[in-house]
């Protein structure tokens, strides 16, 4: 019997993450590396098996995924070499590139400009020729960071709305958005792993209702923020009172190089910052998030926090984390676990919001307005839907 094949279509396939992404399936189909670091690998849910995934997907290099590869340095030299006949045949599709939300980045792979709905019109086509090659696809949006937009715009509120902005060309209409959009129409569920507005505003969640497809983001929870989101919970158990929580990254990626521009960087921040007072009940004043551009790093991102705490009696305490990871090598892996289950929800036929994913995520979609954020609270949702 043939085995069930998963499509990823990746907005962003040329990046590190994807990169990583493809690389890492194809070492696991030829028995090069197990499964360590994929956090579902035992899970018992009919998730899509590692090995039937196939990737396709936008990015604004025209690179295939070997040099693009080569060039970000996550894998080793012998990984490289082992897959990049493999990795070469992955072509980047055209990409959407509007330097109104995202000026740092420059590539010439870009699609012709031509209004919102022809733009809308190529995606689809993309997806529609990738999934007649598959028996299920997702996309995951792993494009660099957006500047900070505002959801509470009324171009957004409704479907009707966000439909009459689209014959408009509103210039309010990110590539984000687009792509969610593309997905949605396509009936293929759509995760957004970065922190840019896209399928959480109300227009795109409502159309994801109607088309009954699952749409889950936003921003990867990975490094940092997976930190804050265990010890956090941990010292409000413990009625330890958080004074302050100062927070910094520095990274040498094309993440890294987006979060150079102060609008891309303040969309970060957003979702970064709003997950610390809503786990312990209580503003922390003194909250700083500060993240860097450092090129030297490349892919080696490092992340410093200082926690200042009173106990009893009034006394203070300091807790102190530096995490040194590798940014693609955390982020990659959850892309994959996302599209698994987005898609096993699209086999459950239901669509909408996937709250059960917000273990996945900095920011988590909800179908209500209170988000949880306590990593063991959303592992254990999580599990629950698996096992359902």
């Amino acid at each position: 019997m043939s085995k069930r094949v998963l499509g990823i279509a990746v907005v962003g396939i040329g990046g590190a993450v994807g990169t990583t992404m493809a690389a890492g399936i194809a070492l696991l189909r030829r028995g090069l590396i197990d499964t360590t670091g994929l956090p579902l690998a035992g899970s018992e849910a009919a998730l899509a098996g590692y090995k039937e995934i196939v990737f396709a997907g936008w990015d604004l290099f025209p690179d295939d995924l070997a040099a693009a590869a080569e060039g970000h340095e996550v894998l080793t030299y012998k990984q490289h070499v082992a897959i990049s006949d493999e990795l070469a045949q992955i072509e980047p599709w055209p990409a959407i590139g509007d330097p109104r939300f995202l000026s740092v980045i420059e590539g010439s792979n870009k699609i012709a400009s031509g209004g919102h709905r022809a733009v809308i019109e190529q995606l689809r086509s993309n997806l529609a020729a990738f999934k007649a090659k598959c028996d299920g696809a997702v996309v995951i949006n792993l494009a660099s960071t957006e500047k900070l937009g505002d959801a509470a715009d009324p171009t957004f509120a409704s479907l009707a709305s966000f439909e009459s902005a689209l014959d408009a060309d509103s210039p309010a209409v990110s590539p984000a958005m687009l792509y969610a959009y593309a997905a949605i129409a396509e009936r293929v569920p759509y995760g957004n792993f970065t922190p840019s507005l896209s399928a959480d505003i109300p227009a795109l969640v409502e159309f994801a209702v109607k088309m009954n497809v699952p749409v889950a983001g936003k921003d990867g929870k990975t490094g940092q923020t997976f930190i804050k989101t265990v010890l956090a919970p941990a010292l409000r158990a413990r009625a330890l009172h958080i004074d302050g929580w100062y927070s910094t990254n520095i990274l040498g990626n094309r993440d890294g190089l987006a979060l150079s521009n102060e609008d891309s960087l303040a969309s970060k921040i957003h979702t970064k910052r709003s997950v610390l007072d809503e786990m312990l009940g209580y503003d922390v004043e003194d909250h700083i998030v500060d993240i860097r551009y450092y090129r030297p790093r490349g892919d080696d991102k490092e992340a410093w926090d200082n926690i200042d705490i009173r106990g009893f009696l009034g006394r203070t305490m300091q807790l102190k984390v530096n995490f040194l990871c590798k940014d693609s090598i955390l982020a990659a892996p959850l892309a994959i676990e996302i599209a698994r289950c987005l898609d096993l929800a699209a086999q459950r036929g239901d669509g909408g919001v996937q709250e059960q994913l917000g273990v996945f995520f900095k920011m988590p979609m909800t179908r209500s307005d209170t988000p949880e954020h306590a990593f063991f609270v959303q592992s254990a949702t999580l599990d629950r839907w698996l096992a359902s």
